[in-house]
């Protein structure tokens, strides 16, 4: 049986090991960000990270696992913010679909460089921004469960679908370096306008048919 001191030892170099693995991945989505994907060695990474090429590789065993690090750590951050936000209490529609639009833009912001360059080694990874989509299509059911009620498993597979690619590309193209801060939030809040009223409508029309 290990000795308490043995355990003691063992935690920082456990806590040294996660943070190493933690600067690696900052240093690439950095560097990722500034050069893209495809200009960025990992032989760069552990230059910059101030790192032997041979650390490197003791934690990614190449490039693209550390773009796919990056990737999961983006969806699960994305995740994190919009079920936060999933609590209807006293509120509307429109406003929680607004404050998940906007903390999903705001995380996206705070990574734009990163989610450009993602974006752009779709083909070369087979990964990135659409990574997303079958993530949020879950969450988006749950989100449609709490508005609607329960329903046909397959009409919410398609709202679902229809939302995401409504509410989340109004999102990618906002969160766009280019955009004025007052043009991301007017996209914002006129799409969560539109998600609004067409949940209204529905309700109405399932009122309706069920009458």
């Amino acid at each position: 049986m290990p000795s308490k001191a043995v355990g003691q030892r063992r935690r920082p170099t456990q806590e040294r090991a996660k943070e190493t693995r933690q600067h690696i991945l900052d240093t690439a989505a950095r560097l990722f960000g500034d050069r893209g994907i495809e200009n960025t060695s990992t032989n760069r990474i552990a230059a910059e990270a101030g790192l032997s090429i041979g650390t490197v590789y003791r934690y990614f065993s190449d490039r693209t696992v550390i773009v796919e690090e990056l990737l999961e750590r983006l969806l699960e951050s994305i995740e994190r913010r919009f079920t936060e936000r999933l609590d209807r209490a006293e509120r509307s529609v429109e406003d929680m679909t607004a404050d998940i639009l906007a903390a999903i833009c705001d995380e996206l912001v705070d990574n734009a460089k990163l989610v450009r360059a993602l974006a752009a080694g779709v083909q070369f990874y087979n990964s990135g921004i659409p990574e997303f989509e079958p993530r949020l299509r879950l969450l988006v059911k749950v989100l449609l469960i709490q508005i609607l009620g329960p329903s046909d498993d397959h009409e919410l597979d398609v709202m679902a679908f229809v939302l995401v690619n409504t509410g989340f590309s109004a999102v990618l193209r906002a969160s766009a370096l280019e955009v004025d801060p007052e043009e991301r939030r007017e996209a914002i809040v006129m799409t969560a306008r539109m998600i609004g009223a067409w949940s209204t409508a529905e309700i109405e029309r399932r009122a309706k048919d069920s009458a």
